[in-house]
């Protein structure tokens, strides 16, 4: 995933390759259909924005074939690099930073990236003015402020706990310039940024293996963080993924709204 310079949860950490799997397991699928839905085919060049993990550039490559053309980019491309086969070019980016990468493109895709970016609206604006007339962005973003509770069951000590330090997580991603709204504000963004058909919806899994590795590898990543601004002590993060590991929680994700649109293709550019 694609990150500012004071991003949380950063690439570099061992525990982001099982970040990266648990949430492919938690949300291709979802993904894979919105592709399925605006049409991508063979031949389209698309660029996947803060791909993280290998599995979606993957299933670009599969589907527009070799006449196609796949970019990946992150601002850390290790865990992308097992994605740059025949057809995928893998690249260094900073979306929030850096220049576009030479388009146009027929479908542009970022999932958990835009939320973490300090220049999201203009992030944004270049993703938007890198499509090709009648070309799709889809764009998914967590909304953790829409559902905050990691188990919304909150029925006993363990669950309260998880919901104590879930809260301490959002705290630490404030800090550093997540939105934690922007997910439910992305049909209009996409509007306010000229695109049109203009969808969205929501998904919202509330109990999961996946959502087990994912919750363990995140606090594993951030336990130093919280324990540094008193958020938690080392004592209740031991027995927080003691209670994760044992398969007593019920966790949730944040609801991933995905929005998606066209840009038009009467809008005055030559690309």
């Amino acid at each position: 995933m694609a990150q500012d310079k004071g991003y949380l949860l950063d690439n570099r950490q061992a525990e982001a390759g099982t970040r990266f799997d648990a949430l492919a397991a938690l949300f291709d699928a979802s993904t894979f259909r919105h592709f399925e839905q605006v049409g991508v085919a063979e031949g389209w060049h698309c660029w996947e924005v803060g791909a993280g993990g290998p599995s979606v550039a993957a299933w670009l490559r599969e589907r527009v074939g070799p006449g196609g053309r796949v970019l990946a980019t992150d601002i850390d491309v290790s865990w992308t690099e097992a994605a740059a086969t025949e057809g995928v070019e893998v690249l260094r980016h900073d979306v929030g930073r850096d220049e576009p990468p030479a388009g146009p493109f027929d479908l542009i895709h970022a999932r958990l990236v835009l939320v973490h970016v300090t220049g999201r609206d203009a992030a944004l604006r270049t993703l938007v003015q890198s499509l090709r007339p009648g070309g799709v962005l889809l764009v998914e973003d967590a909304d953790p402020a829409l559902q905050p509770l990691i188990c919304p069951d909150e029925y006993g000590p363990e669950q309260e706990l998880a919901n104590r330090l879930r809260s301490g997580f959002r705290r630490l991603l404030r800090q550093r310039g997540a939105d934690l709204a922007y997910g439910r504000r992305l049909p209009r963004l996409l509007r306010e940024a000229g695109l049109a058909e203009v969808e969205a919806d929501a998904y919202f899994p509330i109990t999961s293996p996946a959502c087990d590795v994912l919750e363990a590898a995140t606090v594993r990543q951030v336990r130093d963080q919280l324990v540094a601004e008193g958020l938690a002590t080392d004592e209740e993060i031991e027995r927080h993924l003691a209670s994760v590991e044992a398969g007593r929680l019920d966790l949730a994700t944040s609801p991933m709204i995905s929005a998606w649109g066209r840009r038009p293709v009467d809008d005055g550019s030559r690309s």
